[in-house]
Formats: C-alpha cells, sequence, structure tokens
C-alpha cells in the first residue's frame, strides 16, 4: 500500500477499509454509475450488506463490530485516512475506465471520470488523477 506521509497514523486501518470495501462489492457488486442507481439506495444496499456481514456472518464478534466500525468512518469520511481510501477508490475506477476503453476497445466511458477524478481531494492522488487523465489524451487524442 502506498501511504502518503502526512497521514496522521500508519496503521492497517487504510487496507483494512479497503478490503471491507471490496467485501461489499462481492456482496453487492460493483454499481456503477451508469447503472442510475441513486446514491441513497447504493448506500442503502451496502448498509444492509454490511449488516449481514456482520451480525449474520460474523455474530457481532469483536473483530465484526471493528469491520463495522472501519465501515462507518469510511462511509463517514472521519479521518484522513478515511478520506485517502475515497480517493483512492475514486482513483481505481477512473483506472478501471482507462483499462476498460483501451483493452476492451468499449466505448468512451465519460461518466467514471466525471464521478471520480473531479472529486479527488488528496493531492498526491489528485496528481495520479491528473496523470491517468493525460495518458488517456494520448491514447485517445481528439475524441
Amino acid at each position: 500500500m502506498i501511504y502518503p506521509r502526512r497521514l496522521v497514523r500508519y496503521s492497517s486501518a487504510e487496507d483494512s477499509m479497503i478490503l471491507i470495501g471490496s467485501v461489499l462489492h462481492l456482496l453487492v457488486g460493483d454499481i456503477a454509475p451508469s447503472h442510475g442507481i441513486p446514491k441513497e439506495e447504493k448506500y442503502r444496499l451496502e448498509a444492509e450488506a454490511m449488516r449481514v456481514f456482520v451480525h449474520d456472518m460474523l455474530h457481532d464478534s469483536p473483530a465484526a463490530q471493528r469491520i463495522e466500525a472501519l465501515w462507518k468512518e469510511y462511509e463517514g469520511r472521519e479521518t484522513p485516512e478515511a478520506q485517502f481510501v475515497k480517493d483512492l477508490d475514486r482513483f481505481e475506477m477512473a483506472t478501471q475506465a482507462l483499462e476498460y476503453e483501451r483493452d476492451l476497445r468499449t466505448p468512451r466511458l465519460q461518466e467514471f471520470y466525471d464521478g471520480s477524478i473531479p472529486f479527488i481531494r488528496h493531492p498526491e492522488v489528485r496528481e495520479w488523477g491528473k496523470d491517468l487523465l493525460d495518458e488517456r489524451s494520448r491514447l485517445f487524442p481528439a475524441e
């Protein structure tokens, strides 16, 4: 994992948040902007998946409670770490779109960029987003 020096704590919290997000994607599916699902409904689906995971599957164990706390921290963007992980999630979405466009010759996936890159706040991740858009412009000039 790449950790910016400015984060207050160095722990497995960021890795855990990423893993929790991956588990939710497995349970709910990857909901793309093009699916037209409102943010409130996406959150409801993820919250229900988290409830099932934490309470039904993990039986409210201490680990389950930690997972739920980290998910709430991430969802609330309560810490610099949570904000950083959210920005990584946004960057990953744009990266995946570029890979689809380049490797699978899919139609332009502008909505993925519009829903991610402009919202990145962390300076380093924002720079990565700029580099990604520059690469996209080189791959697909004047499209």
